[in-house]
């Protein structure tokens, strides 16, 4: 989960009424925005906003946030986060797997002599 401060959500709120793209207020922070789905920071700044007007700016201050390993869209069907959370899991146990296996092998290799 991604959380922000106020002070990043109210910068990046008066950023975009600039005229500065979503991504760019991102990278200009630091983020490496390119390992989350497109259009992730569009969506970020279209919920704060929301939030705003709701709420006012009182309503920034308040944890929010999305999975930032499903995306926007996905993180809204909870089935379909659960589903994309287990076949990570599914592909970082295969992986592990398939690492002590080589481990055994080289450990077994080694207890033998040769």
């Amino acid at each position: 989960m991604i959380s922000y401060t106020y002070e990043f959500k109210k910068r990046a709120l008066d950023l975009y009424a600039q005229g500065i793209r979503p991504d760019e207020i991102w990278r200009q922070a630091g983020f490496d925005i390119s390992i989350w789905k497109q259009g992730y920071c569009r969506y970020t700044i279209k919920d704060w906003k929301r939030l705003m007007k709701k709420g006012g700016l009182e309503s920034l201050t308040k944890p929010s946030g999305v999975q930032a390993d499903s995306g926007y869209r996905k993180a809204r069907l909870p089935e379909v986060d659960r589903v994309r959370r287990l076949e990570v899991q599914v592909q970082y146990l295969e992986a592990e797997n398939a690492f002590l296996a080589k481990l055994r092998a080289k450990r077994a290799e080694s207890n033998s002599g040769r």
